[in-house]
């Protein structure tokens, strides 16, 4: 990686760029997972690049959801590992959650790159690899799962996603998690619970919600979720937003 002082007045954001590239020079992130991105960021400009009070609240029943599943899953993209991969493993621990490698660009170099990545960074188990398994009204690569992972899921933890295999998971019954910087997408509009906030904060916090709501008892737990209402959140993200940029 390229040498960035810490003085610099973008040293995290340059320092990210810098771990997606050296990402896809490693082969973990296809090379148009830098242009994803360099979208998200834009959008994280506007949120004032930190976890505003909504993200928080987003975050926290989101951590409910996943306490309170059977069989909960994070599904991971090259750029998910490649930025926090450690973050990825450190709050499936906490969530007694699998993970599960999910790509559209799927290769079989790629899978075994991103699961060693995972299973480095102290995974003891990754899902995906056998793909013996497929996500409904997807005719691509990227509708390949693992029986025991993604498949039998019932909530489905889905970072940096594109929309329509949210949308089919949705269909399949399954409750799901997005961590999505930006509020239009289809991703954003169509999951369960959609946490608009930069992916390696939002793990962050999440970890810490997680140490805190496993002291929570199941109803306590199914009242946070029940109060939960997607649309509403996305309607206040994005007034914050308008007002962001009616204030420039």
């Amino acid at each position: 990686m390229s040498s960035i002082p810490k003085s610099h007045p973008r040293y995290l954001s340059l320092m990210t760029r810098e771990k997606i590239a050296d990402g896809a020079h490693r082969g973990l992130v296809h090379m148009t997972g830098l242009i994803a991105h360099g979208r998200g960021e834009a959008f994280d400009y506007l949120l004032g690049e930190k976890s505003q009070s909504f993200c928080l609240e987003s975050e926290r029943v989101a951590v409910a959801a996943l306490l309170l599943a059977k069989n909960p899953v994070i599904s991971v993209n090259g750029n998910v590992v490649a930025l926090a991969s450690k973050k990825v493993v450190d709050l499936a621990e906490s969530l007694d959650a699998k993970i599960e490698v999910n790509l559209f660009h799927r290769t079989d170099e790629r899978m075994k790159l991103l699961s060693e990545e995972l299973l480095s960074a102290g995974a003891s188990e990754v899902f995906g690899l056998s793909g013996d398994a497929f996500i409904e009204d997807l005719d691509h690569d990227r509708g390949r799962c693992d029986k025991e992972g993604i498949f039998s899921s019932d909530v489905v933890l889905v970072p940096l996603e594109d929309g329509d295999r949210a949308l089919a998971l949705k269909k399949m019954g399954k409750s799901v998690i997005a961590i999505d910087l930006n509020p239009l997408s289809r991703t954003a509009r169509c999951s369960s619970i959609t946490i608009v906030d930069e992916l390696r904060r939002a793990l962050d916090n999440m970890i810490v919600f997680a140490k805190d709501l496993k002291n929570h008892s199941e109803q306590e737990l199914n009242v946070l979720l029940d109060s939960w209402d997607n649309e509403s959140s996305l309607r206040e993200v994005g007034r914050f937003l308008s007002k962001r940029l009616y204030e420039l």
